[in-house]
C-alpha cells in the first residue's frame, strides 16, 4: 500500500471517530451499570429496535457463552424492550430517537460506545438476531477463545453470517418469547457462496445463500454481504466502517491466510427469517432507515408476497459447529 493510500485510510478513520464523538449527543443514558465492568470482562454491543420477543433467549445465549456485560442502544422501540432491558443486572442501556440512517445505520453510536467502554476489552458487536458460533463453543467458553487469541497476538476474529430459515412458509410457525429460534429456523445453505477480496479495506467479501438465490436472483452482486468481524480486542483508535463487515485500521480485516492455509473463524447464525418477518418488513419499509433506500427490505417484500419458503432440496439441517467446519463455512485453524 502506498504512503498516499495509508494517509487516506488514517484520515478516513479519524473522520469516523469524529462523527462518532459528535453523534454521542443523540444518545441519552437510561441505565448505566458500566461501573461494574471488570478489566478482563468480555462485552457485547447491540443496537436494536422492537426486539422484545427476542431478548430473553438472546441474553441467555450470550450469558451462557461467557459474555459479562451488555451495552445496548435502543432506537425508538415501543414494544417494551426498554423496560425489559432496564431490569437486567448486566445491561447498560442508552436510547435515541435519532435517525438510524444518518448515524451510518447505528455504527456512529456503536463506535462512540466502543471507544468509551470497550477499549482494552474483547468486544462482540452483534444484532439481536445474530448468534455467534466458534470452534469448540459447545465445550469451551468464549474466554478460552479470547485467551488463545491474546497468547498469539490476534486482534480480531471473523465470522460468516449464515442465514437460517425454516422448512415451509416463514410465517407459518410463530416464534415465542424465550424460544430457541433454531428450533424453527434450523436449515441453511451449505454452498452457493462467492468470495472476493476488497482491495481497499483488505477484507474478504462474501455473498450468497438464500438471500442471493431468492431475493436477489436477478442481481446476485447486490445481495447483502455475509462477511463480518464481530469480535475485536478494542482500542480507542479503532472504528467500524460499514456495520461489522469491516473495520479500521485495515489490519483488523486481514483475518485470512494469504498463502492458502486456514485461520480460525466462526459463524453468526442469522435468525432473521422467522415469524413475524412480514410485519417487520412492512415496518422497516415505512421507516426507510436502511441501506440503499431499504433495497434489501424491498426485495423481501416483493418476494415474500409471492413465495415465502426459502427451503430447497440442497438445504442442510443444522447440527453443530463441527458440521459447519466440515462444510468449510468456518475453521478451527491451529486452535486445538
Amino acid at each position: 500500500m502506498s504512503i498516499r493510500q495509508t494517509y487516506r485510510m488514517r484520515l478516513h478513520r479519524k473522520r469516523l471517530l469524529i462523527r462518532a464523538f459528535r453523534k454521542r449527543s443523540e444518545l441519552r443514558c437510561i441505565m448505566d451499570r458500566t461501573q461494574v465492568i471488570k478489566k478482563s470482562d468480555i462485552l457485547a454491543f447491540v443496537t436494536l429496535r422492537n426486539e422484545r420477543v427476542r431478548l430473553p433467549f438472546f441474553l441467555r445465549y450470550y450469558r451462557e457463552m461467557g459474555v459479562h456485560h451488555f451495552i445496548f442502544v435502543d432506537n425508538g422501540s415501543d414494544d417494551g424492550s426498554v423496560d425489559y432491558l432496564k431490569r437486567q443486572p448486566d445491561v447498560s442501556l442508552w436510547a435515541t430517537d435519532a435517525s438510524y440512517k444518518r448515524a451510518r445505520f447505528g455504527m456512529d453510536w456503536m463506535n462512540h460506545l466502543l471507544r468509551r467502554y470497550g477499549t482494552g476489552h474483547w468486544c462482540l458487536t452483534v444484532d439481536p438476531d445474530e448468534f455467534f458460533v466458534y470452534p469448540f463453543c459447545d465445550t469451551r467458553p468464549i474466554e478460552a477463545l479470547t485467551d488463545w487469541m491474546d497468547t498469539y497476538g490476534i486482534r480480531a476474529f471473523p465470522a460468516m453470517l449464515l442465514d437460517m430459515y425454516p422448512k415451509g412458509p416463514i410465517d407459518a410457525e410463530p416464534y415465542h418469547e424465550g424460544q430457541n429460534p433454531f428450533d424453527i429456523a434450523c436449515w441453511f445453505d451449505s454452498g452457493n457462496y462467492v468470495i472476493s477480496k476488497n482491495p481497499q479495506f483488505q477484507n474478504l467479501w462474501i455473498q450468497g445463500g438464500p438471500r442471493a438465490r431468492n431475493f436477489f436472483s436477478d442481481a446476485p452482486g447486490k445481495a447483502p454481504s455475509l462477511n463480518k468481524v464481530p469480535l475485536i480486542r478494542w482500542d480507542r483508535s479503532y472504528a467500524y466502517v460499514s456495520s461489522t463487515h469491516m473495520a479500521l485500521p485495515r489490519g483488523l480485516n486481514m483475518v485470512y491466510d494469504e498463502w492458502g492455509g486456514e485461520r480460525a473463524s466462526g459463524c453468526l447464525l442469522h435468525a432473521k427469517f422467522l415469524s413475524p418477518l412480514s410485519a417487520k418488513v412492512a415496518e422497516e419499509l415505512k421507516r426507510k432507515q436502511h441501506f440503499a433506500g431499504s433495497r434489501e427490505y424491498r426485495a423481501y417484500s416483493d418476494t415474500l408476497s409471492q413465495q415465502s419458503d426459502l427451503w430447497c432440496k440442497w438445504s442442510e439441517k443444522y447440527i453443530n459447529w463441527r458440521q459447519l467446519e466440515i462444510l468449510g463455512l468456518m475453521s478451527k485453524g491451529n486452535w486445538a
